[in-house]
């Protein structure tokens, strides 16, 4: 189904909007607010807030801006989900690509729009993620089909989705308590997610890591 179909009926869906830039928050957050059916019960600017709102809310949907001031919207996707079982994310990035679509339904997103999308596309898509289905733009569709089918490799590189969310927190500069601290997991398991990621890319600190990362387009 697409924006161009019939609309799905109306439900009531609860939703947190993440978004930096208030004058984009507010105008995504007025359109959807006047939608039949959608509530916005939350703005937030960060990754913290998401997830901390996201705990508070419990809601349907989140509405995810990729690049947040505090990290990437992409990588906090699993901290949201454990916050609030069950609640559907989608994400919204001035680009999109087959990649980044991948890396979205790896970390258990359930959609991606571009920020260039009308607000109709946008309402379109925050009640498909809503009903259980996915919002993604029909030239990704074939890399995200294969993702879910499990036909494709995992970023291309082995690296499994928790992995890639370390990878992800690596080259913002973090340390290793600090890759715990935001994947909410003991510090040990953090030293080996990261172990894991330079064996895979054959690097021997996290900088040659990172540095190995964005020579293959793993960070996009």
């Amino acid at each position: 189904m697409s924006p161009s179909q019939e609309p799905l009926a109306p439900v009531r869906v609860r939703l947190i909007l993440v978004e930096d830039h208030d004058m984009v928050a507010e105008a995504i957050a007025l359109a959807l607010g006047d939608a039949p059916g959608l509530e916005v019960v939350a703005r937030c600017g960060s990754v913290a807030d998401a997830v901390a709102a996201a705990r508070a809310h419990r809601p349907g949907v989140v509405v995810l801006d990729r690049r947040l001031p505090d990290g990437d919207g992409i990588a906090a996707i699993g901290r949201i989900t454990r916050e609030a079982p069950g609640v559907r994310v989608l994400v919204l990035t001035g680009e999109a690509s087959p990649r980044i679509a991948v890396r979205v339904v790896e970390a258990g997103g359930a959609g991606l729009m571009e920020k260039s999308s009308g607000l109709r596309e946008l309402e379109w898509a925050v009640r498909e993620v809503a009903a259980g289905g996915v919002a993604f733009a029909p030239d990704l569709l074939p890399a995200v089909l294969d993702q879910l089918a499990g036909r494709g490799r995992a970023g291309g590189d082995g690296l499994t989705g928790r992995e890639r969310e370390t990878l992800h927190l690596l080259a913002e500069g973090v340390s290793t308590d600090q890759v715990s601290e935001r994947l909410g997991i003991a510090r040990n398991t953090a030293r080996n997610h990261i172990q894991r990621v330079l064996e895979k890319l054959g690097a021997r600190s996290k900088l040659e890591a990172v540095a190995i990362a964005r020579r293959r387009g793993l960070l996009d």
